[in-house]
């Protein structure tokens, strides 16, 4: 169906909201969630790293921590990561994915998990379960921004578990089509929720533009 007003769940930059406007497309859009990075021991020298949002990969970068090779989720934060310097030595697109990597090909090795506070249970879950050394480090924490939303929209965009989670506590979902950046996002809706669209690829470009092309069916 055409899509004519959506709510997007994150500020977007200009050129993200570009590829909407095009599409003759109106967005309303805010942060559901903060982002606040916190201090932490950046003196060290780190042989595997687990880095799984941009979020954790700027902390690292901006403290400076001494990486030989990065695990990462995600092909944006391959892309920031490289950018800065840093050896990635493997990315997968999701989090469940890259614990399966590890488990396969690197089950002898020790790794130290660059995270939020809100970080997903896949990865601990799997290395603990094959007894991999694993230290979580938190190097930033995700705080609900909650807001009453008023107003009728075509489909609503999420970002993130804790997006979700956050948009919940003030609003409900009636009949919208909803746009989530990926399967765990999508996994925090209602279980009874069936109008739920992914993109092939995480990203936040991917996404707008399978909001695009569901606009011209």
């Amino acid at each position: 169906m055409p899509l004519k007003s959506i709510l997007s769940t994150k500020t977007l930059y200009k050129e993200h909201k570009a590829l909407l406007t095009k599409g003759n497309i109106q967005i309303t859009e805010y942060n559901a969630i903060s982002i606040h990075f916190v201090d932490f021991d950046s003196e060290m020298i780190v042989e595997n790293a687990i880095i799984t949002s941009q979020n954790a990969a700027k902390a690292v970068i901006d403290n400076k921590v001494v990486i030989k090779n990065c695990f990462c989720v995600g092909e944006k934060t391959m892309a920031f990561l490289e950018e800065n310097g840093q050896n990635v030595t493997k990315m997968k697109l999701y989090g469940s994915d890259l614990a399966n990597y590890i488990v396969k090909y690197h089950k002898n090795d020790t790794f130290t998990f660059f995270c939020g506070n809100l970080r997903h249970d896949a990865i601990p879950n799997t290395l603990q379960e094959h007894n991999i050394k694993l230290k979580e480090i938190i190097v930033y924490n995700t705080l609900a921004a909650p807001k009453k939303i008023d107003g009728e929209f075509d489909a609503i965009l999420f970002y993130s578990p804790s997006g979700v989670s956050s948009y919940l506590t003030t609003n409900t979902i009636s009949n919208e089509m909803l746009f989530c950046i990926g399967k765990t996002t999508a996994e925090a809706l209602p279980k009874d929720i069936k109008n739920i669209v992914i993109p092939s690829s995480p990203t936040i470009e991917n996404m707008l533009q399978t909001v695009v092309k569901h606009s011209k069916k």
